[in-house]
């Protein structure tokens, strides 16, 4: 079998507008902006990835921000909740804080002995932040307004719905996510170890209808290859049961492409080259970084996207030592 699958490398998903979308992840929610470039398919448009300070895969929510997009549904065949993983003890922290933006906040108590806060970005799409105490060491964002003790760590994983577990189960199996609970009709699935985004929830409804891609729902999610050599083996692993396509340089990460039996897109992506391949990580995300094969066309590109500002307002995480003097 190729080398096992950690858990999530990104999650990606459509908004609309870009400047709303930019200021929300990073001012309101606390995550760094951390490369600004192109949809490769789609160079008239942004795609945003924000994440932890160094953009770790497990930690990377990206966007196509398509002004005039329709709104979708979430539905069957989709990814319904993206879940960021946090300390138990910043729930309370944050959900002061979502109110204090004005953003509407569920805390419906705890599932599968979690405590989850809900609530949805500006375009709709449905983001939880889970408080366990698992929740792994922080590498908080250098801009942000959140003290490092309350920083997002990463993903804590995603929500599939589907009208039928079986087939899903299957795939998820074959990958290395072993179900280990249920509440209701909701089936837990786990990789082994304790890697960001190692949770995939199935939450399963035979008679729902079907979803509608658009703003606010998810594109795709990518699960993590360690390197080339892993993700060549699990493409060949995949080629035996579902349609896989060739791979396909992202400049950051290489990614092969399939869909799960209930339609929802999967990708594997590998962990190098990372978002320090062409800026340095004290810079990330503050020029427009696009592939080598599009720089010919830089001008027009630059032309067609809509100008955005990204907000550094809030000064590094000072550090103190133990005498409260600043280092």
């Amino acid at each position: 079998m190729p080398t096992p699958i950690v858990g999530l490398h990104h999650v990606t998903a459509i908004a609309s507008d870009p400047q709303r979308n930019l200021d929300f992840y990073t001012d309101t929610v606390g995550l760094r902006f951390v490369k600004r470039t192109v949809n490769f398919d789609d160079p008239g448009t942004y795609h945003f990835y924000f994440g932890d300070d160094s953009g770790a895969p497990g930690t990377i929510l990206t966007f196509f921000p398509w002004p005039h997009a329709s709104r979708g549904h979430a539905g069957a065949g989709e990814v319904t909740r993206t879940s960021f993983s946090a300390p138990l003890s910043s729930i309370d922290f944050r959900e002061e804080r979502l109110q204090a933006s004005n953003v509407l906040v569920e805390r419906a108590g705890r599932r599968f002995e979690e405590e989850v806060l809900t609530f949805a970005d500006p375009d709709g799409m449905t983001v939880e932040i889970v408080g366990h105490a698992g929740a792994g060491p922080v590498n908080a964002p250098r801009y942000a307004s959140v003290p490092p003790e309350h920083a997002i760590r990463g993903f804590f994983g995603v929500t599939l719905f589907e009208r039928d577990a079986e087939p899903t189960t299957s795939i998820l199996n074959l990958m290395g996510f072993h179900r280990m609970a249920e509440e209701g009709n909701r089936l837990r699935f786990a990789a082994e170890g304790s890697a960001l985004g190692n949770h995939i929830d199935l939450l399963i409804d035979p008679e729902a209808r079907y979803g509608r891609q658009g703003t606010g729902t998810v594109h795709h999610i990518a699960f993590r290859a360690k390197d080339d050599a892993s993700q060549l083996e699990w493409q060949g692993e995949i080629a035996k049961h579902l349609q896989v396509t060739p791979i396909i340089d992202r400049t950051y990460f290489h990614s092969i492409y399939f869909r799960e039996p209930g339609g929802i897109l999967f990708e594997i992506a590998t962990d190098p080259p990372g978002f320090s391949f062409d800026e340095s990580i004290e810079s990330l995300g503050e020029e427009l970084r696009i592939p080598p094969w599009l720089e010919p066309q830089r001008s027009l590109i630059e032309q067609s996207l809509p100008p955005i500002e990204l907000h550094k307002s809030f000064p590094p995480i000072e550090l103190k030592t133990a005498g409260g003097d600043s280092i």
